[in-house]
């Protein structure tokens, strides 16, 4: 049973004429009355009494004609619906970010702006750290993640684009010395305790600040470690130690915590954006062409 013949059944049983009819679908009568009569004969009963002068649905042809234009009208539901995706008007993009970008502009600046232009396509937000955006992506969970470069190479089929930099602040209590300063110098800081991310999070700032205290000459002490930014800030105002973090946490206003500049032009996170090699579908181009957009206005 094809579509056509659907088409074919009901508009006969709306014209209750089998000419009329034909002349509504710009076909012949007798093709019309064989495709009729072969759908009756898939189904096994008959849907239409016809005789010289009548046309009328049998009970089943009734039962069938409602069934008949639900199924007409799912199709083409169905039709549009995939086209208004291939064309990235509809469907879901699923979008990964790290715990800062939320408090910078560019995130909500651009989410704010796509919405604006295709309010049909459902936005799935993630804060992952950027190694579980990698791995989302490769699994086909993520469309794009807002990631940051952490040294580490991006794994192979994924695309990086960098679209910014933030450069990293000291997060120290007010009481502290070096609260006073208006920047300081990573060998400053040799004597501190620092809070850090836990190993194996999938973020590399752990990583970076390591390499930057060794480019000062010493290792980082690591006294206390805690999975979110805002909860290292909270430490922070605790009296537990220092920590280090991009610059937009710095909107994160906790009493007795300051955000300090550091004097080293290594001391900063690039944000990428991550996306599947292979992946073209038209509403992540959309995304990302509005990422675009609000990169180059922010320049």
């Amino acid at each position: 049973m094809e579509l056509r013949h659907l088409r074919y059944f009901v508009a006969v049983a709306e014209e209750l004429h089998f000419s009329r009819a034909a002349e509504k679908l710009h076909i012949g009568q007798p093709p019309l009355s064989q495709q009729i009569q072969a759908l009756e004969q898939e189904i096994g009963t008959p849907l239409f009494e016809r005789s010289k002068r009548h046309v009328a649905l049998t009970p089943a042809g009734k039962h069938f004609l409602a069934q008949a234009r639900q199924i007409l009208a799912n199709a083409e539901s169905a039709s549009q619906e995939a086209r208004r995706i291939g064309l990235g008007e509809a469907g879901e993009l699923r979008i990964g970010f790290t715990s800062s970008l939320p408090f910078s502009n560019l995130l909500p600046r651009v989410i704010h702006a796509y919405r604006q232009q295709f309010a049909d396509v459902r936005l799935t937000l993630r804060e992952m750290f950027t190694l579980d955006q990698y791995q989302a992506l490769q699994q086909d969970k993520l469309d794009v993640g807002f990631v940051r470069f952490t040294g580490l190479d991006a794994p192979t089929g994924i695309s990086l684009k960098e679209i910014g930099r933030d450069q990293l602040r000291l997060v120290v209590h007010d009481s502290h010395p070096l609260a006073r300063q208006a920047s300081i110098r990573m060998a400053d800081l040799q004597d501190e305790p620092f809070i850090c991310y836990p190993p194996g999070t999938g973020s590399g700032l752990r990583n970076l600040i390591r390499r930057l205290c060794l480019q000062a000459g010493f290792e980082p002490r690591i006294t206390q470690e805690a999975r979110e930014a805002t909860t290292q800030i909270g430490l922070v105002a605790a009296g537990v130690g220092v920590s280090l973090l991009p610059s937009p946490l710095s909107c994160v206003q906790i009493p007795h915590v300051c955000y300090i500049p550091i004097d080293n032009p290594d001391a900063y996170l690039a944000m990428g954006l991550a996306t599947w090699e292979k992946s073209s579908a038209a509403h992540l181009q959309h995304f990302l062409a509005e990422i675009e957009a609000q990169v180059e206005n922010e320049k």
